[in-house]
């Protein structure tokens, strides 16, 4: 594990600091960091985490800086979502293009023209096929099949009995940037993973990103389609169905047997309940209670949409 002290950090990312310094491991949310992390706050949604987080340090703006608890250390910045962007970097992953021959259970099955990272794990009756890369300390779970061409970024980890179609990408980064006050886009790095659970099946061209911090998830038994892509830290519930050219946005969560059609797709930071139904082409703009179906844009009831449909169809005939 890469550690620095808090000192070393903040000269790094230019900010004043003369307090205790301690032992810093990562970055992480405010309610999810602890005593050796750093959190950040810029977005009043979630001002009531900052009296009970457990971190060790938080990027904050002076004027909420007395919101915390006395055991947090304030690190003051008008900044702080672009100072968490280059303290991101520190703890990036080491790339690199060694590698070494797997750890493998019984009767694997591995084309000569795969190739592996370092400590990378595999279950057994693993089938993996040409061209496929499988990056550093990535699991792979028992009767798994790997199409051709899949890319498995590093300490993703996919489950038993999961089907990866051609060309899908599982672990690349997410899309997150902060941003300068004369317009510049400095990449937040995501230090998190990708954890695909049992029986899962993702479809061809899809691509599912690394969280930021902590796990992106596809949840056991869900079902994904062609040419679908899904945001970091995402979690999809168990049992849900997304269809080709879908897309989620970063930390959106859905309980389970969710059903997304072809081309939906939501904004991110909202909850989709248990047993939603989203029609195709819908856009969903905020959380959705289970148990129901949503069309349109932005999404709504399937018959409240059917009834104004039926409205705008009747002015238009009447004219």
């Amino acid at each position: 594990m890469r550690r620095y002290k808090l000192t070393q950090i903040v000269k790094e990312i230019d900010i004043e600091y003369s307090g205790d310094d301690i032992d810093i491991y990562g970055l992480h949310t405010l309610n999810s960091a602890t005593a050796n992390y750093i959190s950040f706050f810029n977005d009043k949604r979630y001002i009531d985490e900052l009296a009970d987080t457990k971190a060790g340090a938080v990027l904050i703006e002076a004027k909420y800086a007395n919101l915390l608890p006395n055991s947090t250390i304030a690190l003051i910045t008008d900044e702080p979502y672009l100072k968490l962007a280059l303290a991101s970097k520190l703890f990036a992953y080491k790339i690199t293009t060694k590698g070494s021959h797997p750890n493998m259970g019984d009767s694997c099955d591995i084309d000569k023209r795969v190739r592996f990272g370092k400590n990378v794990k595999l279950g057994s009756n693993v089938i993996i096929m040409a061209g496929t890369y499988i990056g550093d300390e990535v699991e792979i779970g028992s009767n798994t099949i790997i199409y051709p061409n899949v890319t498995i970024y590093h300490q993703s980890k996919i489950g038993n009995n999961c089907i990866l179609h051609a060309g899908s990408i599982i672990g690349s980064d997410g899309y997150g940037f902060a941003h300068t006050k004369h317009g510049e886009h400095i990449k937040i790095y995501q230090n998190g993973n990708t954890i695909i659970e049992d029986n899962v099946e993702i479809g061809a061209n899809t691509t599912i990103d690394r969280a930021v911090f902590g796990s992106t998830y596809i949840r056991r038994g869900t079902k994904i389609d062609n040419l679908v892509q899904i945001g970091h830290n995402c979690d999809i519930g168990e049992n849900t169905l997304i269809a080709g050219q879908a897309g989620i946005a970063g930390s959106t969560s859905t309980g389970r047997n969710v059903v997304m059609g072809g081309q939906s797709g939501t904004v991110g930071h909202i909850y989709i309940g248990d047993f939603t139904t989203i029609a195709g082409k819908s856009g969903v703009t905020k959380s959705l209670k289970g148990g129901k179906t949503y069309a349109g844009f932005p999404a709504i009831e399937h018959k409240l949409w059917l009834k104004l449909q039926a409205k705008i169809s009747s002015l238009i005939k009447k004219k």
